[in-house]
């Protein structure tokens, strides 16, 4: 089966993705989205298979979860460390159908539609159609994504916008996933429509190790591809990144992104799909 195409591939994405997912965060999400014992779920973007580890965890008893993501090598990897449980994982392009699935009480879409800016309303659209008239859809990613910084150096902080730039127009990333949400549920006629804004990134004082992990990886596996934008610093991408490092490590730098929370409920008519 052909890889789908994912901004942040690379040989530890899997440990990238189980680091910084947080259990009681996940589980704080699904619960305020109605998910509740004996659901059959789609976890789609299921990424190292955690997220539908704890989603299974929250279905019990009775309830089901079926992951879904665009990896071989992450389905192969989620099945090996979570299949054991009942969960079942599939390879799948997410922009094609997916009826064959079946239809679910609960789907879960969290840090997905952000590497999709051109499709996303589609593949909202397509995911509609295997939720269940009266099921649930939620959808979470992020808004104003690694671009709230306070102390930051100037160039630093320019270079980073010019960065985000070219992720939009190149790399088909939509920093500004989050703020579309909602109206993605509304236009689809979806019902009982609630959302919620927090804080995902919250970052100050001593810089913990999953966030220097988390943040220094992005910046190796994608940063590293665009040498064209560090022609102000002396020695280019090495100039970039010691300076990044220096501002990230600083205990009175402040950076924050918020993570928005949609969900709606499908009618049981007159809807789209």
């Amino acid at each position: 089966m052909q890889e789908i195409d994912y901004l942040m591939e690379s040989a530890e994405e899997v440990l990238r993705l189980d680091v910084k997912t947080e259990s009681t965060v996940v589980e704080g999400q699904a619960l305020w989205a109605g998910i509740r014992p004996g659901m059959s779920v789609a976890d789609i973007g299921f990424g190292s298979g955690k997220t539908s580890a704890i989603l299974h965890s929250l279905v019990q008893p009775g309830g089901s979860v079926l992951g879904v993501d665009g990896s071989g090598e992450r389905t192969a990897y989620a099945t090996s460390r979570y299949g054991d449980r009942g969960i079942r994982f599939v390879s799948r392009d997410i922009r094609n159908s997916l009826d064959d699935l079946g239809r679910f009480d609960f789907v879960w879409v969290r840090f997905v539609l952000e590497y999709y800016r051109a499709e996303c309303i589609e593949i909202v659209q397509n995911l509609s159609r295997i939720v269940k008239p009266g099921g649930i859809l939620c959808l979470i990613d992020l808004d104003h994504n690694s671009l709230n910084h306070f102390r930051i150096p100037q160039k630093l902080e320019e270079t980073l916008n010019r960065i985000i730039e070219r992720l939009q127009s190149r790399h088909n990333f939509d920093p500004y996933a989050g703020r579309k949400l909602y109206s993605c549920l509304y236009d689809l006629g979806y019902q009982d429509i609630d959302v919620s804004v927090s804080a995902h990134h919250l970052i100050f004082g001593e810089l913990q190790k999953k966030d220097a992990f988390n943040w220094m990886k992005k910046i190796e596996v994608i940063v590293s591809r665009m040498n064209d934008l560090f022609d102000e610093y002396d020695d280019g991408f090495e100039g970039f990144v010691r300076e990044f490092e220096a501002f990230f490590s600083d205990p009175g730098r402040f950076t924050y992104t918020p993570v928005i929370c949609c969900r709606g409920r499908r009618p049981d008519s007159g809807i789209q799909g």
